[in-house]
């Protein structure tokens, strides 16, 4: 069968899942029954006390020692408070931004209000254009307002884009306000999307180098210092209306760089050109479990299976960031604590596991399709658990039409690759 969200065993807030067809044990989620039989769901118990751990109804537990690496980042106050008031964020591209290791509220005040439209839009009617007027003003204001603390925190080596990026931001800011002027609510969408490409884009100019330090037992490893775009095509066999179909994933290296650069370096490898998918029950979407008898990606060069420690950036405060390898937040007695990459998109991507083995994630890979008011941010059984290392960004509606046997006709990496370091596909053998 296949790997699950842990490695073929999970689904809370489902009835048990039938396991899936196949060979032996898988990293999706799956449970231990009685008399040693296995299924992908978790038991209802098991369930219970997950849900209750993770909303923190259990506040105590031990913090494990120096088996879990953690390695402090810098502050950045403005992300964790956008993230943990009000409503789940469930927009790919509004969780990269605010995932990236920057603090610069001159340019999270441009980017909130942006956002803000999306709900706005949800008034019936040309009465939306009211708000997104005041959405619109409120970014202009603080464009204005703020320009020289955004210049001020750009990286020095990429000034000068950033300048010409908020140029184009204030011009373009313009043309929402005359559209918004012009009553033509249906332009309002595409152009907001624009302007917060632009805003994402400038953010990333104030990213210089990469944050922190990887633990010398990984150093070795595939490490993406950065990030990267992949497109994975997929071929949908059963939606006459659908049949190649392309998902745009971003990866995020600065949150997960052993996850994410594993992941690259097996897409170079074209280790899932070909491959099909796994498991499609309408929780997730999973692939990467190779023929044969191995549950994960064989290294030439070892002869054996290559694992990857579980890997999950965590807000231990309102202050701090602290990323952990080894360890889930249950274990660490983190049961409260804030995930950086949270599994509130849909389409949000993560390694699948063994249920009882931290580090044993390989190939196997999942994308979360539910809504995220179900199961919001650190009051789930997935966040801390399992490493989220990307998000599908474009198309990721259609994951809901893949079924089992769609195959994956080719995954290509189409920026981001010269943030790998490591690269084991480059080793002969």
């Amino acid at each position: 069968m296949a790997a699950a969200l842990t490695s073929t065993r999970f689904c809370c807030s489902r009835p048990p899942l039938p396991p899936l067809p196949g060979r032996g044990r898988r990293s999706v989620a799956r449970c231990a029954l009685p008399g040693g039989e296995k299924r992908n769901s978790f038991s209802w118990k098991e369930c219970a006390i997950s849900v209750a751990l993770s909303v923190g109804l259990i506040t105590g537990g031990p913090t494990l020692g120096s088996s879990a690496y953690a390695s402090p980042l810098e502050p950045v106050i403005p992300d964790v408070s956008v993230l943990i008031s009000g409503p789940p964020i469930k927009d790919p591209g509004a969780l990269l931004r605010y995932a990236l290791p920057i603090d610069n509220k001159a340019i999270r005040e441009v980017q909130k209000p942006l956002e803000d439209i999306t709900d706005s839009l949800k008034v019936a009617g040309v009465r939306a254009l009211d708000s997104v007027e005041r959405n619109v003003r409120q970014a202009s204001r603080a464009l204005s307002n703020g320009r020289g603390l955004i210049l001020s925190g750009l990286a020095e080596s990429k000034r000068a884009n950033g300048e010409e990026l908020l140029d184009k931001l204030a011009v373009g800011l313009d043309e929402l306000q005359r559209i918004v002027e012009d009553k033509n609510r249906d332009a309002v969408a595409p152009k907001q999307k624009e302007l917060l490409q632009y805003v994402g884009t400038v953010e990333e100019d104030m990213v210089d180098g990469f944050p922190y330090e990887i633990p010398e037992e990984y150093s070795n490893m595939p490490i993406l210092k950065g990030r990267a775009t992949v497109d994975m095509k997929v071929k949908i066999k059963d939606n006459p209306n659908i049949e190649d179909c392309v998902f745009r994933i971003v990866l995020d290296g600065y949150n997960a760089p052993v996850t994410a650069g594993n992941f690259v370096d097996l897409v170079e490898r074209k280790f899932y050109d070909g491959m099909e998918i796994q498991r499609a029950d309408g929780f997730v979407v999973q692939t990467g479990d190779p023929e044969g008898p191995a549950e994960g990606f064989i290294d030439p060069s070892t002869g054996k299976i290559r694992t990857i420690p579980l890997e999950i950036m965590l807000h231990l405060n309102m202050l701090c960031l602290t990323i952990t390898w080894g360890h889930d937040f249950q274990e660490l007695g983190r049961y409260k604590a804030q995930t950086k990459l949270p599994f509130n998109a849909f389409g949000t991507m993560a390694m699948a596991r063994e249920e009882f083995d931290d580090n044993s994630a390989s190939s196997q890979v999942f994308w979360l399709l539910k809504e995220s008011e179900l199961t919001p941010s650190n009051a789930n059984i997935l966040d801390g658990r399992y490493a989220v290392f990307g998000y599908v960004t474009e198309n990721e509606d259609y994951l809901a039409d893949v079924k089992v046997g769609d195959v994956i006709e080719s995954i290509q990496v189409v920026s981001g690759l010269d943030n790998l370091v490591n690269p084991s596909y480059k080793i002969v053998g």
